[in-house]
């Protein structure tokens, strides 16, 4: 029985303190932060964790720079000592790194005024990353001969911090987390609705009826508290659950185009686009990511138009000298999602409310709504750079409804104890790995399989001393290597092949469609992965 199957188990023979529903960002870490501190708690999705909005980030850990123009301090403040304390705690996973932008002739504000603003930015941070710079365009032109400086009135460079490794693998580690701290978490398992009986002693109790996704099967789990952690899909899930509160949701839609790289330096390009908004080249290992767009919808289902590859091709060459401009052709890869915006529910029937809204200045704040009579928290809104304090107020929230946390001060986040990183680095010694195998790579292999990881690295050490072979890309290009299969397929709960191409990995991103089908190491893991399912596991997801 794999770890999925076992944990179906538990769902159907375990009264919980709490279920969460939703397995993005807050979610992860409201189960990773409750499960740590002694709860007992169930986390379910109804497609695979960080399966949506949490995938389609711009992978930015960021103080929210841009809030500043809205007058937002407070907020901003908030974000930046929430990067700050990121950065301190996921040293390995998450990096300054340095913005540089580009300003052109008929801009809103001068140069200089946004250089202020980026001091200021500087000063509210509490001084944390390095200095911002003033630019002038002979120093754009000097340092990043790729921008096209024709119209530049000159710029400013700072910093923030941004994810190695993607999003949906961040999110993960903290499932993997919960579920070492016996968290009970099943992916592919979605909510039904709820119903309170409010007689059942001792307080109370939740009943919520669950659908396997992928094989039909229905249960039905019971807890004391449920958090209601949908991401985009808060309001519909509280709907079924005949749930009201004080805020909801509307949509902006946001897509990334992957391209091949732009520049070697390690830096965010950043302009300002068409419509007035920031826009970013990010770099992704060997390629870069650009975006993004910021389109009002009216439901979290969204997909990539022709106007937005258009919206985003047009501005990045705009604002790039490249030998030749930017098509669809160079496209690798796209992602597309909604951002979450909170609202107050206000008068449901009130059809001028979102129209009055100023669309582009809505901030991505939080808010945690608890409906104390019922024992339900709904979380709205919500970014990865404020994830540590969303599972802070989970905790806070679940005590004053109740539940005994037996170990309330157990910190749940942050890399592993130094002493675990230098025994990982005394064996990566031992064995030479780096001289082995970092030949050409922009980044040493023992360095990127501890920050995916943690402690867990050291067995995939054992794995390469035993077989050298294990230490080998699984696609030339990328930097999968084929132990890494060994810990998905024990410890991930992998039911797709998407879930490893695009989330426990980001070899769908960085690989064109076409390569993957035809490459054998794709083939080979989808043989391990999934064993005589290989097959129907490939038709899934190649579509043949």
């Amino acid at each position: 029985m794999n770890l999925r199957e076992s944990n179906i188990d538990k769902l159907k023979n375990t009264f919980f303190d709490v279920i969460i529903i939703g397995a993005g960002i807050n979610g992860a870490v409201a189960a990773t932060a409750l499960a740590a501190r002694g709860a007992k708690v169930a986390l379910v999705d109804k497609g695979d964790f960080a399966g949506f909005t949490s995938q389609n980030s711009s992978n930015l850990v960021w103080g929210g720079i841009k809030y500043m123009e809205t007058y937002e301090f407070p907020l901003v403040r908030q974000l930046c000592m929430s990067r700050n304390h990121l950065l301190r705690s996921y040293p390995s996973a998450i990096k300054e790194i340095r913005f540089f932008t580009n300003l052109e002739k008929g801009f809103r504000f001068s140069p200089f005024l946004l250089y202020c603003g980026a001091l200021l930015y500087w000063t509210i941070g509490n001084f944390f990353t390095r200095s911002p710079r003033f630019l002038n365009p002979h120093q754009i032109n000097a340092d990043e001969p790729v921008i096209n400086t024709e119209h530049s009135i000159g710029g400013f460079e700072y910093s923030d911090a941004f994810l190695y490794d993607n999003d949906a693998r961040f999110v993960f580690n903290f499932i993997r987390s919960a579920i070492n701290y016996n968290c009970t978490a099943v992916n592919y398992m979605e909510s039904l609705g709820s119903i309170r009986n409010a007689q059942s002693e001792p307080y109370g109790e939740w009943k919520t009826k669950l659908r396997n996704t992928r094989n039909g099967e229905t249960i039905e789990i019971r807890s004391a508290v449920i958090i209601n952690a949908c991401g985009p899909y808060v309001d519909q899930q509280n709907e079924i659950s005949e749930q009201t509160t004080a805020h909801r949701h509307v949509y902006s839609k946001g897509i990334h185009l992957i391209v091949p790289q732009i520049t070697e330096n390690e830096r965010v390009l950043t302009f300002f686009a068409d419509d007035g908004r920031l826009f970013f080249a990010i770099p992704m290992g060997g390629r870069t990511m650009v975006g993004t767009t910021d389109t009002r919808v009216s439901s979290p289902e969204t997909e990539v138009t022709p106007e937005d590859r258009q919206f985003v091709l047009d501005n990045i060459n705009k604002r790039l000298n490249l030998t030749k401009p930017l098509t669809e052709a160079d496209i690798i890869s796209e992602r597309c999602g909604v951002r979450p915006l909170v609202i107050k529910s206000g008068d449901k029937n009130n059809k001028n409310e979102e129209a009055s809204l100023s669309w582009m200045k809505l901030s991505r704040k939080h808010a945690v709504d608890v409906d104390r009579e019922k024992k339900h928290i709904s979380i709205f809104g919500g970014k990865l750079t404020d994830c540590l304090n969303v599972g802070e107020e989970i905790c806070e929230a679940v005590q004053k409804l109740g539940t005994h946390l037996p170990d309330p001060k157990q910190k749940w986040y942050g890399e592993p104890h130094d002493a675990i990183k230098d025994e990982y680095l005394h064996q990566v010694e031992l064995m030479r790995l780096d001289e082995l195998t970092s030949a050409g790579a922009s980044e040493v292999l023992s360095t990127r399989l501890w920050r995916r990881y943690g402690a867990q690295a050291i067995g995939l050490l054992e794995n390469i001393r035993e077989n050298p072979e294990m230490a080998e890309p699984l696609i030339e290009g990328t930097d999968y290597i084929r132990c890494e299969l060994t810990q998905a397929a024990r410890r991930e709960m992998i039911v797709t092949l998407e879930d490893f191409l695009r989330r426990r990995s980001k070899l769908a991103l960085v690989a064109r469609h076409e390569d993957l089908k035809q490459s054998q190491g794709i083939k080979d893991a989808c043989t391990i992965l999934f064993g005589e399912d290989a097959p129907e596991r490939w038709k899934e997801y190649f579509g043949e």
